[in-house]
């Protein structure tokens, strides 16, 4: 990846809200893109689980993990189907959704992913969202009514398949439970 794809890559992470010692999940991380920058913003007191069902993508951050001294990042091999991460509830910062639409479409399958990220995420977590190859208002809805609040959106340069492109970003919260009276 070049200066320039880097550079775009950590500033994503950075606006997604990622800081110093938290934790976070990239699912569907791939190669990595986000899953270095995010390492290196939460440094040595954070961790990052980087989830993906591809072997050999797994392998290649591996690899660029240890090229640029990484050492927080725990990988994951998601090949069972189900959606359940096995991860402890309320035990995430920030979860990075970029670029998974393809797969996850619209509908229950989607549902069931939103509800383990809502399960996974702390009180007030952030839900970051790249949408590509989906109906980006229908997600919206999906998304809301799984439990998260539109913080704000923005189009910023992102890197998608290795190249840099305009690309929407959607940061939401999770939303706390309202009190009863």
């Amino acid at each position: 990846m070049d200066r320039e794809a880097r550079a775009r890559c950590e500033s994503v992470v950075r606006d997604a809200g990622i800081t110093t010692g938290q934790t976070v999940l990239d699912f569907g991380c791939g190669n990595g893109n986000y899953t270095i920058p995010a390492a290196k913003q939460v440094g040595h007191r954070g961790t990052v689980y980087a989830i993906d069902s591809n072997g050999s993508k797994l392998k290649e951050l591996s690899e660029r993990a240890i090229r640029e001294h990484v050492a927080d990042v725990i990988l994951v091999r998601h090949t069972n189907g189900e959606l359940a991460l096995g991860l402890p509830s309320a035990s995430i910062d920030v979860v990075l959704l970029y670029d998974i639409f393809w797969y996850f479409r619209l509908g229950s399958q989607l549902e069931v992913l939103l509800r383990e990220v809502r399960r996974l995420l702390k009180a007030g977590g952030v839900l970051s969202v790249f949408p590509q190859h989906i109906d980006v208002s229908a997600l919206q809805r999906q998304i809301e009514g799984a439990g998260f609040h539109l913080q704000r959106h923005s189009i910023s340069e992102v890197v998608h398949d290795d190249r840099i492109e305009s690309g929407a970003i959607f940061t939401f919260k999770k939303a706390l439970p309202e009190a009863h009276t």
